[in-house]
C-alpha cells in the first residue's frame, strides 16, 4: 500500500475539478437546484478518478532505459539516449525527468511524450561537461497519465550510474585527418637538408645479415668478439613529449574550461597525430614537482595510457618550478626530443624568471613553448569607452595584449619555438606547429 501511495501523483486537472466542485457547492447555498446536481457531478468525478487509477495500475506498465556512452568527452556535446516502451493497450502521455549529474547544475530537465499503444519511443539530449572526473546520474523518473489526465503513476528506472569524463577524444578523432594531410608538399614548407647522419643513436646491437656495414662499431666488436653495429633511431620514430604545467597559472577559465583542460585536450589530439606519424609520444606533468612521467613509446596502446594519465591531472596552487623541470629532463630524457610545453605567462617579468631554464632545455632538445592569449581582453579592447574609467580599462587591456606579443618575440629571439594561441584554437595550432617542425626537419 505504501508503494502505491508513493507512486501516485495527482495531475492539475484533478485540482481544477475539485476547485470547480467546491465553487458549485458554494453557489448551491444561494441556488438550491445546484445542490443535487453538484452531488451527482461529484459522484461522476469520483468514478472517473477511480477508472483512471485502475487503467494506470493494471499489471501492464511502462518501461524505460537510459543509454549512456562508455565515457564522456570533456568540452564536447555528449549524447544521452532515453528509450521508452508502452506496455499498455492504450495510448499514454509521459513526463520524463532525468536526474542529471550535479556538475551540470541543471534542475529544469523535463521531456513530454505521447506513446501509442504497445509502441516504443526514444529521444536524445546532449550534455557538455567542462571538467574531467566522475559524474553520477541519478534516477530516471517517468510519470504516466491517460487522456483523462486526473492522476499520474510514477515509475523509477536506472539505479545510480557513474560515468567518467575523459579528455576530449571527440576532438582527437576530428583531427585524425591531419595525420594524412599533404602539408609537406605545400609551398613554403620544405625539407632542410642536414649535414652528416640524419638519425639519432639508440643502442649497440649484434650484427645481423642486412645491417649497414658502415655502422659497425669496431671497439665494441673487439670487446665482444662478435660484429657489433650502432643502431639509430629512424627519423619517423623521434621521441616527442607533451609537458603540461599544472601550476596555478593554468587555473584561468575561458568558456567554462580551464587552461589546463585546454592543454589536456590538445595534448591528447596531438599525441594521436604524432603516433600516426610513427613518432614516439610521452607525457610529463609538473608544478612544484614532477607529477606524471610516461616514457615516449610508439605502441598503439600508448594513447590509452596517455588518456588515463591525463584523466587524473589537476591544477595545483603553487608556482611551477622550471628549475626542477630542467633537472629532471636532463636526467630522464637522454635523447634529443621534441618537447611541447603547455604553460602560461601573464606578465613579461614572469617569463624572464623562467627564461634561463627554457634556454637550457632548448639547447639539448627542440622546445616549443605554448602559451595563451587572453581572449577576455578582446571584448574590452574592441569596446567603445563611454567614460574615463572605461578608457583606462581599455588602455590596460591593450598593454596586457601587447605584453603577450613581446613575450613571444623574446622567446623567438632566443631561438625558442613559440606558439601564442587563443585557447579555443590550441589543438589545431599545436598540431600545425608539430607538422611544420616535421616538414622543416628541425628535429
Amino acid at each position: 500500500m505504501l508503494k502505491f501511495f508513493k507512486s501516485l501523483y495527482l495531475n492539475q486537472r484533478f485540482f481544477y475539478a475539485i476547485f470547480a466542485i467546491a465553487l458549485l457547492f458554494l453557489f448551491s447555498y444561494f441556488f438550491d437546484f445546484l445542490y443535487g446536481f453538484t452531488w451527482v457531478l461529484s459522484l461522476i468525478f469520483l468514478l472517473l478518478f477511480l477508472a483512471d487509477l485502475v487503467s494506470l495500475y493494471k499489471t501492464n506498465r511502462i518501461n524505460a532505459e537510459r543509454i549512456l556512452p562508455q565515457k564522456f568527452s570533456n568540452s564536447d556535446e555528449n549524447e544521452v539516449e532515453i528509450i521508452l516502451d508502452n506496455n499498455y493497450n492504450f495510448s499514454v502521455y509521459t513526463e520524463i525527468i532525468d536526474e542529471i549529474p550535479v556538475q551540470f547544475q541543471k534542475r529544469d530537465f523535463l521531456k513530454q511524450l505521447k506513446i501509442g499503444a504497445g509502441a516504443s519511443e526514444k529521444f536524445s539530449y546532449y550534455l557538455r561537461p567542462v571538467a574531467r572526473g566522475e559524474y553520477y546520474f541519478g534516477k530516471l523518473n517517468i510519470y504516466v497519465f491517460t487522456k483523462m489526465g486526473l492522476a499520474k503513476r510514477r515509475s523509477v528506472f536506472g539505479n545510480k550510474q557513474m560515468l567518467k569524463v575523459y579528455p576530449s577524444f571527440i576532438q582527437m578523432k576530428k583531427m585524425d585527418f591531419l595525420a594524412i594531410d599533404n602539408r609537406l608538399s605545400q609551398p613554403g614548407l620544405k625539407k632542410i637538408r642536414r649535414i652528416g647522419h640524419t638519425m639519432e643513436f639508440e643502442q649497440i646491437k649484434e650484427y645481423v645479415s642486412g645491417d649497414d656495414v658502415r655502422t659497425i662499431n669496431w671497439k665494441a666488436t673487439a670487446k665482444h668478439g662478435d660484429l657489433m653495429v650502432n643502431q639509430f633511431q629512424d627519423e619517423k620514430a623521434q621521441p616527442i613529449y607533451s609537458i603540461i604545467d599544472t601550476g596555478r597559472v593554468m587555473k584561468m577559465p575561458f568558456n567554462g574550461l580551464s587552461l589546463l583542460d585546454y592543454a589536456i585536450n590538445s595534448s591528447l589530439a596531438f599525441s594521436n597525430i604524432a603516433l600516426k606519424k610513427k613518432d614516439k609520444v610521452g607525457l610529463i606533468s609538473f608544478s612544484s614537482k614532477i607529477e606524471n612521467i610516461l616514457k615516449a613509446n610508439a605502441k598503439l596502446s600508448q594513447l590509452q595510457q596517455i588518456m588515463e594519465r591525463l584523466y587524473n591531472i589537476n591544477t595545483q596552487f603553487p608556482d611551477s618550478d622550471f628549475n626542477m623541470l630542467y633537472s629532471n629532463l636532463r636526467q630522464r630524457i637522454t635523447h634529443r626530443s621534441l618537447l611541447m610545453l603547455y604553460t602560461n605567462f601573464e606578465h613579461i617579468s614572469a617569463l624572464k624568471r623562467q627564461l634561463p631554464y627554457l634556454k637550457a632545455i632548448n639547447k639539448k632538445h627542440v622546445l616549443v613553448v605554448i602559451f595563451f592569449e587572453n581572449t577576455e581582453l578582446d571584448k574590452i579592447i574592441g569596446s567603445n569607452p563611454d567614460n574615463t574609467t572605461d578608457m583606462a580599462h581599455q588602455v590596460i587591456a591593450e598593454s596586457f595584449a601587447h605584453d603577450k606579443k613581446l613575450m613571444a618575440a623574446e622567446l623567438r629571439q632566443h631561438r625558442i619555438n613559440t606558439l601564442l594561441t587563443k585557447p579555443e584554437d590550441l589543438s589545431i595550432n599545436t598540431i600545425n606547429k608539430y607538422l611544420e617542425i616535421k616538414a622543416r626537419g628541425i628535429l
